[in-house]
């Protein structure tokens, strides 16, 4: 399952990635907003989206604003959840391979909706390495996020 938020600046966006996500049948929920709205604050949706990516193991989510930085910090506020903001193919893979990254942030304004599909893509594509030195660095993180 995908869960998708974002705020008013990623809103159209999320709507291009919710119909390819239906197009090729992968399983998505899409959070909010539901209407274009500039009052839309991130927080609200991408928290949503990082809660409902921690208690559903094995979920993805995607968050989307205007450039996705703040989208990954309110992201990364929820426990077990690893947001990562990619702007290229490279930080895609690296964010899934070594980090296992849960959630990717992208932003709405100053790339093409045909590039954040493909960074997505890419993202959904690879999986996590499981290589030791990752792991160790994964789990001191996890170790912290229980203090």
């Amino acid at each position: 399952m995908i869960y998708l938020g974002s705020d008013h600046a990623g809103f159209n966006l999320k709507r291009r990635i919710a119909a390819s996500l239906a197009k090729t049948h992968v399983p998505y929920t899409d959070v909010g907003p539901f209407a274009l709205d500039p009052e839309d604050d991130y927080p609200d949706y991408c928290i949503a989206v990082a809660e409902a990516v921690s208690r559903h193991k094995g979920s993805k989510g995607v968050v989307i604003g205007g450039s996705g930085i703040g989208e990954a910090i309110a992201a990364n506020k929820v426990k077990g959840v690893r947001a990562a903001l990619v702007y290229d193919t490279f930080t895609a893979k690296k964010s899934r391979e070594h980090n296992d990254a849960n959630v990717i942030a992208l932003r709405g304004r100053g790339v093409t909706p045909a590039t954040s599909l493909r960074l997505l893509k890419v993202w959904l594509a690879t999986r996590f390495s499981g290589g030791a030195r990752h792991v160790r660095r994964i789990n001191k993180i996890t170790r912290y996020e229980r203090r």
